[in-house]
């Protein structure tokens, strides 16, 4: 595991576009996993404005994101996919048809997962996952368990987990209470992963992330053991950890 130091959010961003961008222009046709949230937002943002400058081309790039919330649609403006066209997709040249979210509004839980992970592995599987990590050290939404995941799931969402992301709706009661989303093992099937975090609400789960024992307790502590993995956070998300 690989950690690079970022001075605050913005430069976070643009270290985490960098590499993103690299990977592009190095495998046009890469196939990206990503996520949302409001921590990848400013890497999202740069990518756009290096799509504007003709620096970074997306129309042979195919993307997975890593969750979705169950029981909303596509075209939900809390919907994940929404987010996704907000945020990156309707700003730069890719082909929607390469882009991939899990399909919430699918009432079978069974189905939709065993199709996504079905898509994901025609793919070829996954070139760059882009992951957030939360307070409580969830990747996705694999929350802390008693096992790691294996392939997509639906997944019941903790309080924690809920009030973070209700910052997001309009109060907390608007939050869905489960989500589809890959699994532990999906995750760690990348070819290459990158982690960012910022602000000190995260220092805990960085640190037990790259120091603490591997355990589902702690979800993102099992990137320890990936052979490419890169986190890149800034000051106050790296405060609890040793400086190298």
């Amino acid at each position: 595991m690989k950690i690079r130091h970022a001075k605050d959010y913005a430069d976070m961003s643009r270290k985490a576009a960098n590499i993103i961008s690299a990977q592009i222009i190095l495998k046009p046709c890469s196939v990206l996993g990503l996520a949302t949230g409001t921590t990848p937002i400013g890497a999202y943002e740069q990518l756009i404005d290096w799509y504007r400058k003709d620096d970074v081309d997306f129309s042979e790039v195919i993307t997975y994101n890593l969750d979705e919330y169950r029981g909303l649609s596509h075209d939900d403006p809390q919907s994940y996919h929404y987010f996704m066209r907000e945020k990156l997709f309707d700003h730069v040249n890719i082909n929607m048809e390469n882009t991939h979210v899990p399909d919430g509004s699918n009432p079978d839980a069974d189905a939709a997962c065993a199709e996504y992970d079905a898509m994901v592995n025609a793919a070829g599987g996954i070139d760059l996952q882009l992951l957030g990590i939360g307070n409580n050290g969830h990747i996705g939404f694999n929350e802390p368990d008693d096992a790691f995941s294996k392939g997509t799931h639906c997944v019941d969402l903790t309080e924690s987990t809920i009030k973070a992301n209700s910052r997001l709706f309009d109060s907390p009661d608007d939050v869905p209470r489960q989500a589809y989303t890959m699994g532990v093992q999906n995750i760690m099937h990348a070819r290459s992963i990158l982690v960012i975090a910022n602000g000190e609400a995260k220092a805990q789960a960085v640190y037990d992330m790259c120091y603490g024992p591997v355990t589902p307790r702690v979800p993102a502590s099992i990137l320890q053991l990936h052979t490419n993995c890169t986190v890149i956070a800034d000051e106050a998300a790296l405060s609890l950890c040793p400086r190298r």
